[in-house]
């Protein structure tokens, strides 16, 4: 593979400054096997930019170095093009969730670029999915998740797996529930509806456990509203994986799902905050929508 097919992006924010302290090392493994094309973020949302950059000028392989948020943002605008590059993956956040669907996939730089050097590299189809035209590449979420997302934020700079065990903890015993509807039922108060390519979130929740990123489907977990002792023993099940047995929680694997609520609902896509334009909304799975290098 020609040097000048590979990329490597990297953004310097990932895991509280640790995508900065990493690119050494992967600079380093990159240019021994003469891939030298490192570019960074400048400032928050740049991965569109840096992603359309790449497609212009015929990357075949895009290196991502960052978090859940960077390669998110890095998926979403390569598979809406439509573009035939793919997508290599390094853990250089805090949570790193979507990697850990991948099982074998190569935590350290050098092995990565020595396999892309000679070759080795195996690659799959992913699948991907949206709220309405809002992309994901991991999980999306709706009510509770919300909440933890926006309580996560105050507590910077906790790693995000504390911060975000933290955050739902104090959120426990505040949050009001919210009016959801599921498919053609009648809209009552649950706690949240999430909608998983993959099976991790919030760095420690094992929200879906059995879902698969190439069944071109969505896991989706309906939980209903409940006490607060009731929501902490939800909450602890969901670290462990085995909260969908509980009676609260109706869970679905489905190409597409349609949500209701009284407003236009807001949404957590990978860790953003985005706002649904209407008050139904179409969730659903985009079959095989990303290459992403596998191993």
């Amino acid at each position: 593979m020609g040097a000048k097919a590979v990329r490597v992006l990297y953004n310097p924010a990932s895991g509280s400054g640790r995508g900065a302290r990493a690119i050494v090392g992967i600079r380093a493994a990159f240019a021994r096997c003469g891939f030298t094309d490192v570019r960074a973020t400048r400032h928050a949302g740049d991965e569109a930019r840096l992603v359309a950059e790449a497609i212009a000028d015929g990357i075949e392989t895009l290196v991502v170095a960052g978090g859940d948020g960077t390669w998110s943002n890095c998926a979403v605008p390569l598979a809406r093009a439509g573009s035939p590059a793919r997508l290599a993956i390094l853990a250089a956040g805090t949570g790193n969730d979507f990697a850990k669907n991948l099982g074998t996939h190569p935590r350290d730089a050098r092995t990565l670029a020595e396999r892309l050097a000679d070759g080795g590299v195996t690659e799959r189809r992913v699948d991907m999915g949206r709220v309405d035209d809002i992309w994901f590449l991991n999980v999306a979420g709706m009510g509770f998740d919300v909440a933890c997302n926006a309580a996560a934020e105050r507590l910077r700079p906790l790693p995000v797996a504390p911060r975000y065990v933290a955050a739902a903890l104090s959120e426990l015993f505040r949050y009001e529930g919210l009016l959801i509807g599921v498919k053609s039922a009648p809209m009552r108060r649950r706690l949240l509806a999430v909608a998983a390519n993959g099976a991790h979130f919030g760095g420690a929740f094992r929200i879906a456990p059995d879902a698969r990123i190439d069944d071109a489907a969505l896991d989706v977990v309906v939980v209903e509203d409940l006490s607060s002792l009731a929501r902490l023993r939800v909450l602890l099940r969901a670290l462990r994986g085995t909260h969908l047995t509980h009676s609260a929680v109706t869970h679905q694997r489905a190409a597409r799902v349609t949500l209701t609520f009284p407003a236009p609902p807001l949404i957590e896509a990978d860790g953003e905050l985005r706002q649904a334009t209407s008050a139904t909304v179409e969730v659903a799975s985009v079959p095989a929508a990303l290459r992403l290098v596998a191993d």
